[in-house]
């Protein structure tokens, strides 16, 4: 049975064609950009519509709505749409970038329609995109902001347009150590609570090993190198982008370990045991509210699917509330260290009979 979401970005995304400003195209369809499923989608026929998304959650969203999804490099270059919707993510550079995309996706005549909340820089993005495309229209509603193109023929500032276009791509950090991209997770940089995390682990950490919510890679390649007893790492992550970064990043490591990335919803579960499980899982959803539904999550997948005596190391904000979940979940918890607002957690599974010990 299909839950309707409230997503009030989308909702107004679509008010200026409930409205009557904009028109459903009646020939070439629509191609959109981080789409989400969602009210707002389904309140009208959307014949054409191609749907464009990379965030594993948001795809199988779509999908049980009965919409197919696609990737942007596989559709045919050449392809252009007489309408593109953009939900434009609130990395600046990485929006940029779409705002770009998606005037090189548009038709000659067509427009850009996008959405933005007012709270993740729906202003900017107004401006943003009127830098490259011309004069814009806008209206605002449930604290969001939706902003349309006039009919175009290519960007209006095609050299602008052209460097962010750029902004998206790939590049080395670290010196070079590391390749990232805007939009994923503390992407230019290493985050310091995943430092921490990575500063405490163990060298006697051995078996299969699994890496929740991987990002680029950084974990799983401390985790080769610290510990020489891991034999086989799995790389989970629901980033399309990051996880096609994390399989770069770990080509670059000189390890006999079996690996393997997997594009996947950790709050779905796994489908394999393991012997360890590191993990510095999310807190946030795709917008600004804080979400630690989403991390306790994690830690009972990690609980379900740790083999009798697997070990969870993790790092968390020092303020979230794990411990609950943890103490239930796990035979022994410990506190391996705090520093700079973060807290690293080292919990053990039962090895037979239940028994709670927490240090």
């Amino acid at each position: 049975m299909r839950v309707d979401r409230s997503d009030d970005a989308l909702d107004t995304l679509f008010q200026p064609l409930a409205d009557g400003a904009l028109r459903w195209p009646d020939q070439g369809g629509a191609l959109f950009l981080h789409a989400r499923d969602g009210v707002g989608l389904r309140q009208q026929p959307r014949p054409g519509l191609v749907c464009e998304q990379g965030f594993k959650p948001e795809v199988d969203a779509l999908h049980r709505a009965g919409l197919d999804t696609v990737e942007l490099d596989t559709l045919d270059p050449a392809r252009r749409f007489p309408l593109v919707l953009v939900l434009p993510p609130r990395q600046r550079d990485e929006a940029r970038a779409l705002f770009a995309q998606a005037i090189a996706r548009t038709a000659p005549g067509g427009r850009v329609l996008a959405c933005m909340r007012n709270d993740e820089g729906a202003r900017s993005g107004e401006t943003d995109l009127g830098r490259i495309a011309g004069p814009v229209g806008s209206l605002s509603k449930r604290k969001c902001r939706a902003f349309w193109t006039a009919p175009l023929d290519g960007a209006a500032d095609p050299a602008q347009a052209a460097a962010w276009a750029a902004f998206d791509a790939p590049r080395e950090i670290l010196g070079g150590r590391f390749v990232s991209r805007p939009g994923v997770f503390a992407w230019d940089r290493i985050d310091a609570a995943s430092a921490l995390l990575a500063a405490h682990l163990p060298s006697d950490l051995r078996g299969r090993a699994a890496d929740l919510g991987a990002g680029y890679g950084y974990l799983s390649a401390e985790l080769l190198a610290r510990c020489p007893g891991i034999v086989a790492v799995d790389l989970y992550e629901a980033q399309a982008r990051a996880l096609e970064l994390a399989r770069t990043n770990l080509s670059r490591v000189a390890t006999t370990a079996e690996l393997e990335f997997r594009w996947h919803d950790v709050t779905a579960g796994l489908d394999r045991g393991y012997d360890v499980i590191v993990s510095n899982p999310p807190f946030h959803g795709q917008g600004r509210d804080e979400r630690p539904d989403l991390g306790r999550r994690f830690i009972a997948v990690a609980a379900e699917a740790l083999n009798p005596g697997g070990r969870l190391w993790l790092v968390a904000n020092r303020h979230l509330p794990y411990e609950s979940v943890l103490d239930e979940r796990f035979g022994q918890v410990r506190i391996v260290a705090q520093r700079g607002g973060f807290k690293v957690v080292e919990a053990i599974k039962h090895s037979k009979a239940p028994g709670k010990a927490r240090a």
